[in-house]
């Protein structure tokens, strides 16, 4: 499970200061109201920035591990939250996603290109259409992050959202919230039933 660890280092300091050292948690989510015993557990690397860490915890009895998430890092992604904004403005400034594309990512073909920045862009766009609806007239009245950003004085609007939407993370998708990405949806148990296509030969008895 994935929380968040609140901060507003930015991911250069964060790495600089290793701070996943100073990352602590205060009570169990599992077990909020009883002493479980939930103790560090070592860390895992992130591969954007070099030599990222995230701090992890270990509930024995719930045998379940904590991750705590810097708020300026990205959810399910490489690298920063910043950077994804970056990429946001750029295309919402630009005349398309190509023309933002092309000078964002030159040194890749611009199909690929354009893979990369609707990963960062389409899930953007999906919360902050989501907090906008959720707390209106807070976040400006257009769900653009040009907007919002000029609403909450702040050019980093995406590590904004992670104290601002504190208790919606868990439903909220990346790289702000830990909930699943976008069209992701588990599969449902079927039961037994016939595949499409044409019905099958009647029983000549």
């Amino acid at each position: 499970m994935q929380l968040r660890f609140e901060t507003q280092l930015t991911s250069t300091e964060y790495v600089t200061r290793q701070a996943w050292r100073e990352a602590t948690l205060a009570r169990c989510p599992l077990h909020p109201r009883e002493a479980c015993g939930v103790s560090r557990h070592g860390t895992y690397s992130r591969v954007e920035p070099p030599g990222t860490r995230v701090a992890r915890f270990y509930c024995r009895s719930g045998k379940a591990t904590f991750s705590l998430l810097p708020d300026g890092l990205a959810s399910r992604l490489s690298g920063s939250q910043d950077e994804v904004e970056q990429v946001v403005v750029a295309v919402e400034q630009a005349p398309s996603q190509e023309v933002a594309a092309a000078a964002l990512r030159p040194d890749i073909t611009l199909t690929a290109a354009l893979r990369w920045v609707r990963r960062r862009l389409v899930p953007v766009r999906m919360t902050v259409l989501a907090l906008v609806t959720l707390l209106p007239g807070r976040l400006g009245s257009q769900a653009r992050l040009a907007s919002v950003r000029r609403a909450l004085g702040t050019d980093r609007a995406l590590v904004a959202f992670r104290q601002i939407a504190g208790e919606h993370l868990g439903a909220l998708g990346p790289p702000v919230g830990f909930g699943p990405r976008p069209g992701v949806c588990r599969p449902k148990r079927r039961g037994h039933q016939q595949e499409t296509g044409t019905d099958p030969p009647a029983d000549p008895r």
